[in-house]
């Protein structure tokens, strides 16, 4: 299956984006390189404003040219865009509803590398408390630079959640994305999984050897986790034998929470998740080392399912 790198694919959309749209302009913190917003810099390096490492200026400076008009993008690793800066997110843009795009890049595990300090698993539960704030994750290159068209035209704080590295192409590129829609990515009876990121193809990878095995299971992409319709959880839920949710995060204020919050009092079967519990993340050689010590793999998601079916 062909991949492609997500941050590649935000770089050159912004880069399009920009061309179509003058208001555009991007804020980087000494990451320019790793996030990709340098490949705007290159194109238009008066739109392009580098903030060195102080990331809770580079929002409220995006504050202030939001205000004049500017959709400003903020470029920074997760960690730091959603930790470093919340304060200035949330009392600097949140409260005043500001037209700003903030790209959380390297997020979940995927700076392998650089431990705990630098994976950021609580990202999706911080930015989802922030009232009118939108949070998307895309399944793969595709549904970043269609996400991204989306969120141009959305008027009002964005957070998007960027892997790090090079993911297979499962999204169709000519489909419209539509915030707070829910992706259907394969059918299924018996079992349904709701997944985001980097472990939709994973999760699609299971579900094919599983129907093999007899057991049917449809695989739901929930790109948006915010804003979200109870009633579409709830829908795609109903006459399943079992859930499962599966994230590139900490089980508390994820999509599990999500799920669950939604489905409370209406879906009476087992659920269960995959998810990181309530600790931090290691410094590894390998990402697949990180994916394979907290499940992420297709074995595992096989094995959960199985459990969850059988319950």
């Amino acid at each position: 299956m062909k991949r492609e790198g997500l941050r590649e694919a935000y770089g050159k959309q912004l880069v399009e984006l920009a061309k179509e749209d003058k208001r555009i302009v991007a804020l980087e913190a000494d990451l320019g390189s790793s996030t990709m917003s340098n490949m705007l810099e290159k194109e238009f390096p008066k739109r392009h404003f580098e903030m060195n490492i102080a990331e809770q200026n580079m929002a409220s400076f995006a504050a202030g040219l939001s205000l004049t008009g500017k959709i400003p993008f903020i470029n920074s690793f997760a960690v730091f865009d959603s930790g470093q800066c919340y304060e200035q997110i949330r009392q600097g843009i949140g409260t005043a509803h500001l037209n700003v795009k903030i790209c959380g890049s390297s997020s979940g595990l995927s700076d392998f590398g650089d431990g705990a300090s630098h994976q950021c698993i609580e990202d999706i539960a911080l930015m989802r408390t922030i009232p009118g704030m939108t949070v998307i994750e895309p399944c793969d290159a595709n549904q970043v630079r269609n996400a991204m068209k989306a969120i141009v035209k959305h008027d009002g704080p964005v957070y998007l959640r960027i892997n790090r590295w090079n993911l297979p192409l499962i999204s169709d590129e000519n489909e419209p994305f539509e915030i707070g829609k829910i992706y259907e990515m394969k059918s299924g009876k018996d079992v349904v999984v709701l997944t985001m990121g980097l472990t939709t193809s994973i999760a699609l990878e299971a579900a094919e050897e599983l129907e093999r095995e007899g057991i049917s299971v449809k695989v739901e992409n929930v790109s948006t986790l915010k804003p979200i319709k109870n009633e579409d959880i709830q829908a795609m839920t109903m006459g399943m034998k079992a859930v499962l949710t599966i994230e590139e995060h900490s089980v508390i204020g994820g999509l599990n929470s999500i799920v669950c919050q939604a489905i409370a009092g209406k879906y009476l079967g087992p659920v269960e998740s995959i998810a990181i519990n309530d600790r931090y993340g290691f410094s590894a050689k390998k990402y697949e080392v990180l994916l394979e010590f907290f499940g992420y793999t297709k074995e595992n998601i096989i094995a959960s399912v199985k459990k969850v079916f059988n319950r």
